[in-house]
């Protein structure tokens, strides 16, 4: 039997690893896009970089909500879920 925080590892590593390119492949809205601060600003269809998957803090397991970091820019990152993305080549 495996634990939740396991089941998200498993997840978030399976198909995704820090530096693969990938797309937003559903609608997410952000408040923290350089270019359209303040305002709502659907991301879908973006292309960035794996930038870091959150599995563990200072050495311990995490169950993150939103596990994975993407760069979209240099000023742009954002959190998602696995779900929200695509890998590309």
């Amino acid at each position: 039997m495996t634990t939740v925080v396991e089941n998200q590892k498993l997840d978030a590593n399976s198909d995704m690893k820090v530096g693969d390119k990938v797309r937003v492949i559903e609608s997410v809205v952000v408040y923290h896009h350089p270019e359209h601060r303040g305002e709502a600003f659907d991301i879908k269809g973006l292309v960035g970089e794996v930038f870091n998957i959150a599995t563990e803090f200072k050495g311990r397991p995490v169950s993150a909500n939103l596990p994975v970091r993407v760069q979209f820019s240099k000023k742009f990152k954002a959190h998602l879920r696995t779900t929200e993305l695509e890998a590309i080549q």
